[in-house]
């Protein structure tokens, strides 16, 4: 793309993709009104990714509701991923729609303007050529960012600055230029710009900019109060609590991260990384509803997209089967059946079937543990299952939950043993995914049950009078699920027998504060509240 072919209007290049034609004829006239002749439309993604193969667009107007495939945010995505848009193409978003969660992801995007429907010739006459404008003006600098040479781009940006008859654009130098400094790591110096900017800029990107290159030097104490009114603010709290989650990941606080990720989660749902991340901190943080309503969105999210792919399904059954371990055998059941469906579906898909026919057999076997029957998942496990790691970290830690629901706890930990090995590199994710199968290995080294067969076992004991082993299960079943207060409550239940029985040891009521600390944080539901107060009462008379 050359810089002066975005100043001369018969020369652009321009795709629209709208699936309504009413839509697209009105910015049709709209340029060739401006003289801009070179105008192609395509009414779907598919058809706007066959169009940027052959031709080079100067400026892609994309609307968000691209019904009849994907979606425009994975569509300009999958653009971006393909260097059919660059910082150097003029991207507008289209919708008519302005919530909060979609204009977040658009925000992502980094789009040049958004329009919002119904649009009239006029407003793509007026805001189309300063687009334009901005992008020919500052073309060295979006073009030194698209090489990543951001030392270029900061020096053709602080040249700019001093031309007062650019003046007009030094705001959007300015933006860039900091963008430049994160992205060099050069976080005191672009702490020590952000707050110059603060001054006298009192927008979202500075205080974001601003709280970012702190963040990353660990100064989180000096800017809890602007933490705060960046997070009660619409424009600014996604990326605050988005930025938050990755601070907390590197100070490996995972509780904290995963509460602050799970908030910008639901403001921005259509990333499928940011639901990679929240995957792994639920699976961590020992959340089994949410590790399975995060598979869920990916696999929604990611339909017909870059990260579209069968195994997102496939983890859905697998997280379901997690789930269902942890819960009553009525709500088990539920869980376990949309699994089936899934599972079923994707057996019956060929060639994907026999592509994917070891991980199927493995999730299958698991289908049939958790159902309770057994002898169908060793039959499977016996004949159709190796012992030898495969490339996938995903595929071998279910092999090893597979080998464990049926008591084989020693090739389970061996299993485990390599993975740990296949975990390389430094970065935020594997450091969540290395911390993850570390606790893996430790949990399942000492605890041999899923925590639907502890609390089983648990209520056997208790029905037996051995309170003393009921405790001892269910405390194994909330290590596993430290989220579930039916087993917090559970064991308050078991220390209330003891106490009848015998006086409560130290541990015993080491144990009994922290469960009240616990539950007296968590919403409790009605019956659950009435049972919390009567097992306070006869735990601790007059202490609750």
């Amino acid at each position: 793309m050359d810089q002066e072919e975005l100043a001369a209007f018969n020369q652009l290049n321009v795709l629209i993709i709208d699936d309504q034609i009413l839509v697209q004829n009105v910015i049709k006239s709209a340029l060739f009104e401006l003289g801009i002749e070179n105008v192609k439309c395509a009414e779907n993604a598919y058809y706007g990714l066959r169009l940027c193969e052959q031709t080079t667009f100067h400026v892609v107007i994309c609307a968000f509701n691209v019904k009849s495939d994907k979606d425009g945010f994975h569509l300009l995505e999958e653009l971006k991923f393909k260097r059919y848009v660059t910082k150097c193409t003029v991207l507008i978003f289209l919708s008519a729609e302005t919530n909060e969660d979609l204009v977040n992801s658009i925000v992502e995007l980094q789009p040049d303007d958004f329009w919002v429907k119904p649009l009239n010739i006029k407003h793509v006459q007026t805001r189309l050529p300063l687009a334009l404008e901005v992008k020919r003006t500052l073309f060295n600098v979006y073009q030194a960012m698209d090489r990543q040479d951001f030392s270029k781009a900061i020096y053709y940006a602080e040249r700019h600055l001093l031309n007062n008859r650019l003046a007009k654009y030094h705001l959007q130098m300015k933006r860039l230029k900091g963008e430049c400094l994160l992205q060099l790591r050069e976080y005191t110096d672009a702490t020590q710009y952000y707050a110059n900017l603060l001054q006298t800029h009192k927008v979202s990107w500075v205080y974001l900019g601003y709280i970012k290159s702190l963040l990353q030097q660990d100064k989180l104490e000096d800017i809890q109060a602007l933490l705060t009114e960046l997070t009660d603010k619409a424009d600014t709290r996604f990326a605050t609590y988005d930025m938050l989650a990755h601070y907390y990941v590197g100070k490996q606080d995972y509780a904290q991260a995963y509460e602050e990720i799970k908030k910008a989660t639901r403001l921005a749902p259509r990333n499928i990384e940011r639901n990679k991340r929240l995957l792994d901190l639920a699976r961590l943080n020992h959340d089994h509803a949410g590790q399975y309503q995060a598979t869920i969105s990916m696999a929604k999210f990611a339909r017909n997209s870059i990260h579209d792919s069968p195994l997102l399904r496939l983890n859905v059954v697998r997280a379901a089967i997690d789930y269902a371990t942890t819960l009553e055998k009525a709500d088990a059941s539920k869980v376990l059946s949309q699994g089936e469906v899934i599972l079923a579906e994707l057996e019956k898909q060929l060639p994907l079937a026999a592509q994917l026919k070891d991980q199927l057999l493995v999730v299958r076997a698991r289908l049939h543990t958790a159902r309770e029957e057994r002898q169908k998942a060793e039959s499977i496990v016996d004949n159709h299952m190796t012992l030898r790691p495969g490339m996938s970290v995903e595929d071998n830690l279910d092999k090893v939950k597979a080998l464990h629901e049926l008591g084989r706890r020693e090739d389970a930990v061996s299993l485990l043993d390599a993975i740990k090995r296949q975990i390389s590199g430094s970065g935020l994710t594997n450091q969540v995914v290395s911390k993850y199968i570390e606790q893996e290995a430790a949990e399942r080294s000492a605890v041999h049950f899923t925590p639907q067969q502890l609390n089983r076992m648990a209520v056997e004991f208790f029905k037996r009078n051995k309170f003393h082993a009921a405790l001892n299960s269910l405390e194994q079943a909330f290590s596993l699920t430290p989220n579930n207060m039916s087993v917090a409550l559970n064991i308050l239940k078991v220390l209330v027998a003891i106490k009848q029985q015998e006086a409560l040891d130290e541990g015993h009521i080491a144990l009994v504060n922290n469960l009240r600390q616990q539950l007296a944080h968590n919403e409790l539901d009605s019956e659950q509240q009435s049972k919390f107060a009567e097992y306070q009462q006869q735990l601790l008379p007059g202490q609750h």
